[in-house]
């Protein structure tokens, strides 16, 4: 057991809690732009040809995702969504246009699984009064994330939720740990984050102080001297490392 006691865990999404795997993010866009617009078409909007509509909404996409890896801020594809619909003369309600977000991030929700045990796993740690939370470099809308992670039943699990898209920066940028930590109430040597990226969350974490955990399933950096105070394959073996800081 150390001296450092742990009251609260914060998690990245996409391939931390949920996993994702390889895919081909082109070809889910496509898939995501077609269903938002046959949902336009279905709402008597004004439309382009699908290939204007979607070579518009990628183009946007790909350079703010560029920008963003550049500068470490992020943007929100809601706005985005929202700008270019009435660059096309729609007229939208604000539920409109995030069905229509949801519609975007669809092909891709339905890719996700979780490990089998996870909720029982969160519920527990919950449980145990350990403060839990989610921080994530994510484009998507937290409305469209937490409709996911409500369908996936982890929503309750995880009052924390920090989307770099609401708080305009990327991890590793401090701001967006700091969100966290601020909405937790919880200090940064007291809490413990769990990502699969070395550079955004673990150094990321590292430098505002706070117990860092490599997700590494696959064992991709078994030969690599990460910075993690600790790694593991299965999010199910966090309760052991716990336990390591604060007793059985």
């Amino acid at each position: 057991m150390t001296s450092r006691r742990i009251k609260g865990i914060l998690f990245d999404l996409g391939d931390t809690l949920l996993d994702f795997g390889p895919f081909d993010g082109p070809k889910l866009f496509k898939a995501g732009g077609k269903l938002a617009y046959q949902r336009l078409r279905q709402l008597n909007q004004p439309l382009p040809t699908f290939r204007r509509y979607f070579r518009r909404q990628l183009r946007a996409v790909r350079w703010r995702h560029v920008l963003g890896h550049l500068t470490g801020k992020e943007f929100n594809s809601l706005d985005l969504i929202s700008r270019i619909s009435r660059e096309f003369g729609q007229h939208l309600t604000d539920e409109q246009f995030l069905e229509l977000a949801w519609l975007w991030y669809e092909p891709l929700r339905r890719r996700a699984t979780m490990e089998a045990g996870l909720g029982e796993m969160l519920a527990a740690l919950r449980d145990a009064g350990l403060t839990l939370g989610i921080v994530s470099n994510t484009f998507v809308p937290g409305e469209v994330l937490d409709r996911h992670l409500e369908q996936e039943d982890l929503l309750r699990h995880l009052p924390i939720r920090v989307y770099s898209c609401e708080v305009g920066y990327r991890k590793p940028r401090r701001e967006v740990f700091a969100a966290a930590l601020r909405r937790g109430a919880l200090q940064a040597d007291e809490t413990m984050f769990v990502g699969d990226k070395v550079r955004a969350d673990v150094r990321g974490a590292g430098r505002l102080g706070m117990i860092t955990v490599l997700k590494d399933p696959f064992g991709r950096y078994d030969h690599r001297n990460t910075g993690a105070d600790h790694r593991i394959r299965s999010l199910l073996e966090l309760p052991g490392i716990v336990a390591q800081y604060n007793g059985s």
